[in-house]
């Protein structure tokens, strides 16, 4: 499926009739300690604390009435499963996310608090994909896969739109990357809307599928030892991966540290608190000023659901500091 900056539009109309657009705010603390003008998209303001809410939305609406009330099921560590599980909510749809067993209990119980049933199996989450696809083999239900599913890369991609409908003179955007969803969505919507923009994908060097499948051009596993949920992939995804090839201008490795002194900038400077995916986009642009000083750069704060070690390392204990 090839998707049009139309496909966009409609589906930032399903968007706008449940959530008002997030905020894109400019902080003077974030500019002086980059040396660009940093632009912050808070997604993390979502009802479901994250943007993957937008691709939920879009999938349960373009579903038709037979194939919600067969239901859901998806495999994910996270925001996905609460994406998938709010708008299944709204459309009294059941839902069943399979995660690994040793997920989160805060971020299961997000899930649970949607109306979604959680199953907790294996230790990986393609353990935990496999488990899903057979519950949805056994039961009808669909199997949404949280990379490779069109409608969800549609929905995601509505926040570029509102990114480039108030800035279309932006010189970068820069995405985390977990699946890949949101920065192959960027990379079509800035396509169609401004060609000048360059979109520019961070993932955890603990963490590197997406990355070195796209600088390989194939789809490679890599081992996924990154603390950072939201891009602790082990493999690349094949509808990103294809989106993303020719039209990413670049992308980058940070390490979770980075990510963690992100985390505290944006808490000090931009009264904003991230999880580590939230975080990633600027730890790039403060590790690479080569690449961003001077520019006018939009990140995107993809969520704000800190688990509680993420929330013990707000405060930087070292040598005293804070």
């Amino acid at each position: 499926m090839e998707l049009t900056l139309a496909d966009f539009r409609a589906a930032h109309d399903v968007v706008r009739r449940h959530l008002p657009p997030t905020p894109l705010w400019n902080y003077p603390l974030l500019d002086r300690e980059t040396g660009a003008e940093v632009l912050v998209k808070h997604e993390n303001t979502q009802p479901v604390g994250a943007f993957k809410v937008r691709g939920g939305l879009t999938l349960l609406d373009a579903m038709s009435a037979a194939d919600r009330s067969r239901g859901t099921v998806t495999w994910s560590t996270g925001n996905h499963a609460q994406s998938v599980a709010y708008a299944s909510n709204l459309h009294g749809a059941p839902c069943t996310v399979v995660m690994p067993a040793h997920a989160s209990p805060a971020r299961a119980a997000a899930v649970e608090s949607w109306g979604g049933r959680v199953v907790l199996t294996g230790d990986t989450l393609e353990e935990a994909q496999r488990h899903a696809e057979k519950l949805a083999a056994e039961t009808g239900a669909r199997v949404v896969s949280p990379g490779d599913t069109p409608e969800l890369l549609a929905g995601v991609g509505t926040l570029y739109l509102e990114i480039l409908d108030r800035r279309p003179d932006l010189d970068a955007i820069v995405v985390p990357v977990g699946s890949g969803t949101g920065a192959a969505a960027a990379c079509l919507v800035a396509a169609a809307l401004a060609p000048g923009c360059a979109v520019i994908g961070v993932q955890s060097a603990a963490s590197p599928a997406a990355h070195d499948s796209w600088r390989a051009g194939d789809l490679l596993s890599r081992p996924s030892r990154s603390t950072v949920a939201g891009l602790a992939t082990g493999r690349g995804y094949d509808l990103p991966q294809r989106l993303m090839r020719g039209r990413l201008a670049d992308f980058l490795l940070v390490t979770d540290d980075q990510i963690a002194e992100a985390r505290r900038l944006l808490a000090s400077a931009a009264h904003t608190l991230a999880e580590g995916a939230g975080a990633a986009a600027m730890a790039a642009v403060c590790s690479r000023p080569d690449l961003f000083a001077g520019r006018s750069v939009a990140v995107v704060c993809t969520g704000g659901n800190a688990d509680r070690s993420e929330l013990d390392t707000l405060i930087d204990r070292r040598d005293g500091a804070a």
